[in-house]
């Protein structure tokens, strides 16, 4: 590992007469204390050599105190593909990343590679290119396999046609990795989250290399470009009413034995607020059912779905704790005595599968999203008018979170016991739901109002 140093002195050139009678010329510097040189058989081939040294130093550049070369040779000696670099930084961040944030590297690096080559003579097409590189290059996981033969040549062409990691030190090339952001495979424009979420892998990726000293800056900073803005407020029109909720989930329940067992899961979303990677797997040693009166759910952990050639134990479900929490954390999330009456129905109705889970597909296996994704589209189309079905209102699931939340809010419940029960932070949670908390239009018109009253 190189150790940069500016404590360099570079002494004059010493001749020397050999034996035979020829002679030679010796370079000689000095780095932190420790002594180098090279030896030249012409004082012109050594005199050449100081001046490189002399620029160095007196451009300001550090030289590496083991090698005892200006900094810029150790890059260029050290001079690796961006290809190798991408594969040495995902290997770095596999072992302690989620499963999910896996993918999420390995979407950001297979959309930058393609770009990050000398030429496009032979490329091979964008599907297969794009399954080379997220499906094997960047998945440690595959790293043991053999790839199809398909595969293994795109691979093996992105390795010969790589750039440097010098090239990479140039606005424009890193103004086409950004361009390439913005876009999807199909030539549309990307979402403003995706296109950050992938600018900030590409920089971390860029910032290893600072730290590999392949790379003297990072150079995403010499270039002028703005990320689109992201909304990340919850928009009113996809929140439904109580009303409205409670028409889904009967309109669930009327769907036969996989409703009926599918109707307390999104009562959980709705009444407990909880995510859908939590509910799945909710077990009866989380909850806490009276006959009468309020009950609670105590949430230790979540399964969100990633797909087994992510995770650790090759299973499609990433073990998880609760998100934006400590492995082990809980949540205490108190439930209405409704929701009490829904889970005590269902764990009579269904009993709990062997590892306690309270929902569960038919063959005992934890609930996809693709299969409660069935269920609640029917839901609303049975439920809603045709306007509202066209509209955004409840699109997804995960909609009837952002509608207990916003109940919640909107009944008064100080912001911060609503952060503790839905597992935010107070200011992600005001940011996130800012334009649902009703109230706050009318009675500023009122406070108006007076005022204007009282000069009148």
């Amino acid at each position: 590992m190189p150790k940069p140093s500016f404590d360099v002195r570079i002494w004059e050139i010493r001749v020397r007469k050999g034996k035979t009678g020829r002679t030679s010329a010796e370079v000689r510097w000095k780095v932190a204390g420790t002594p180098f040189s090279e030896t030249f058989r012409t004082k012109t081939l050594a005199d050449g050599r100081r001046a490189k040294l002399l620029r160095a130093l007196h451009s300001g550049e550090p030289f590496d105190a083991v090698s005892g070369l200006p900094m810029s040779e150790i890059r260029l000696r050290d001079d690796v593909p961006w290809y190798v670099h991408a594969r040495e930084y995902i290997e770095m961040k596999w072992p302690t990343a989620p499963a999910k944030t896996r993918t999420t590297l390995a979407d950001a690096l297979a959309t930058a590679t393609p770009v990050l080559v000398k030429d496009r003579r032979g490329m091979p097409d964008t599907a297969l290119l794009r399954r080379a590189l997220y499906g094997w290059a960047f998945n440690v996981n595959r790293w043991t396999e053999d790839p199809p033969d398909d595969v293994a040549a795109a691979l093996a062409w992105v390795e010969g046609h790589s750039l440097p990691m010098s090239a990479l030190d140039d606005a424009a090339v890193m103004r086409k990795v950004l361009t390439a952001f913005t876009l999807r495979l199909d030539g549309s424009e990307a979402s403003p989250s995706t296109v950050r979420r992938k600018r900030a892998i590409f920089h971390n990726a860029l910032g290893y290399a600072v730290e590999l000293s392949r790379l003297k800056s990072n150079p995403l900073h010499a270039v002028q470009w703005t990320a689109p803005e992201t909304a990340t407020e919850v928009e009113p029109a996809c929140v439904v009413n109580p009303r409205q909720a409670g028409a889904l989930l009967a309109a669930v329940r009327e769907q036969g034995n996989r409703g009926e067992h599918l109707e307390a899961f999104f009562g959980c979303l709705y009444y407990a607020a909880m995510r859908p990677a939590e509910a799945v797997w909710l077990r009866l040693d989380n909850c806490d059912l009276p006959k009468r009166g309020w009950g609670q759910l105590r949430l230790d952990g979540s399964r969100p779905r990633v797909g087994s050639a992510w995770t650790n134990d090759r299973t499609a479900h990433d073990v998880r704790g609760l998100k934006w929490r400590a492995r082990k954390a809980t949540r205490p999330v108190p439930i209405p005595p409704r929701m009490v009456a829904m889970l005590r129905w269902h764990i009579y109705r269904y009993g709990v599968a062997p590892d306690g889970r309270l929902f569960r597909t038919a063959r005992g296996g934890i609930v996809q999203e693709s299969g409660y994704g069935e269920v609640w589209a029917r839901a609303r189309k049975a439920a809603f008018t045709p306007q509202q079905f066209v509209s955004p209102l409840a699109t997804r699931p995960y909609d009837l979170r952002h509608a207990g939340v916003s109940l919640w809010l909107n009944s008064g419940v100080d912001p911060a016991e609503v952060a503790k029960r839905a597992g935010h932070s107070i200011a992600v949670l005001l940011k996130v739901y800012a334009k649902c908390m009703d109230g706050g239009t009318d009675a500023a018109n009122k406070r108006i109002a007076e005022a204007f009253g009282e000069w009148e």
